[in-house]
């Protein structure tokens, strides 16, 4: 199996999709193109004679009707080398077909948003572990797909650790460089650390109680910190209106602040 990472060229078509987005942050059709495009060079490298995909006609209204399906052909650079095995006799006949390389006779009709056939299928071929039919991709996720767009078009320059951040906490932008990633569960806390980066962001914990690991991420400007710190205080139990110490971890070191709790609304409009 051959895995590609894909991010850099993915972002730069996200900037600008051809077909547009779906309901949220979702660019199906040229997405589709892409992953094409990819699988197709690794075609050409080591001479294979044709792309398949698992894609079934009208499985989803907008990005698998016949239409769409001939755009990612087209535009993918593989024009003619893409077979839809579930689906293709609903299709034109390949040139895969034509040459014989494929039994059009052992391929399939499968149509529409039901699953039944593909689970039978599964099940006449023993495979009892597959994904879930809905959903999977982040990308048709509104509350990611918000937080995905402020990052494009707000903060612009980021990195991919920024992009895996956006799945974890909750996030409140403090200006155009800068977030604070607040950790809603033991889980979230895990995943935040797992992402946070020692030379560059702003770690912050709360110094007696339980609560959020907190990150800040961009500029660590004084006033940045210090709201910051107020965000991470405003998530524990520690008594409103009174002042409360967080841990302050940076690349210079480790040092206490004293904040005012507030109230967590206080800051829901700095939430993305």
């Amino acid at each position: 199996m051959i895995t590609l990472d894909i991010t850099d060229d993915y972002m730069a078509m996200m900037k600008n999709p051809r077909a547009g987005f779906g309901k949220n942050m979702n660019p199906c059709m040229d997405c589709h193109s892409l992953m094409f495009s990819k699988a197709g060079e690794i075609l050409k490298k080591e001479e294979f004679d044709f792309l398949f995909s698992g894609e079934v006609v009208g499985q989803r209204p907008k990005s698998q009707n016949k239409n769409a399906l001939r755009y990612v052909e087209k535009n993918s650079g593989f024009e003619g080398l893409i077979l839809r095995p579930l689906s293709a006799k609903l299709l034109p006949v390949t040139e895969m077909e034509k040459k014989g390389l494929i039994d059009r006779e052992a391929l399939m009709d499968i149509s529409g948003r039901s699953r039944k056939a593909q689970f039978h299928l599964a099940k006449a071929f023993g495979i009892k572990e597959y994904p879930a039919p809905a959903g999977g991709c982040l990308l048709t996720d509104k509350l990611f797909s918000v937080r995905l767009r402020d990052l494009m078009e707000t903060q612009i320059v980021f990195d991919k650790n920024e992009l895996h951040l956006l799945k974890y906490g909750r996030h409140f932008r403090l200006d155009s460089a800068t977030k604070v990633i607040v950790g809603r569960s033991r889980q979230d806390n895990e995943m935040i650390m797992a992402h946070y980066l020692h030379q560059t962001h702003v770690l912050l914990k709360h110094g007696t109680l339980p609560g959020p690991d907190v990150i800040l991420t961009g500029t660590a400007s004084p006033e940045n910190i210090e709201t910051a710190a107020a965000i991470c205080a405003a998530y524990t139990k520690s008594p409103a209106g009174e002042s409360t110490p967080v841990h302050i971890t940076g690349k210079e070191g480790t040092r206490m602040l004293m904040v005012k709790k507030r109230a967590s609304e206080t800051f829901k409009p700095l939430m993305i």
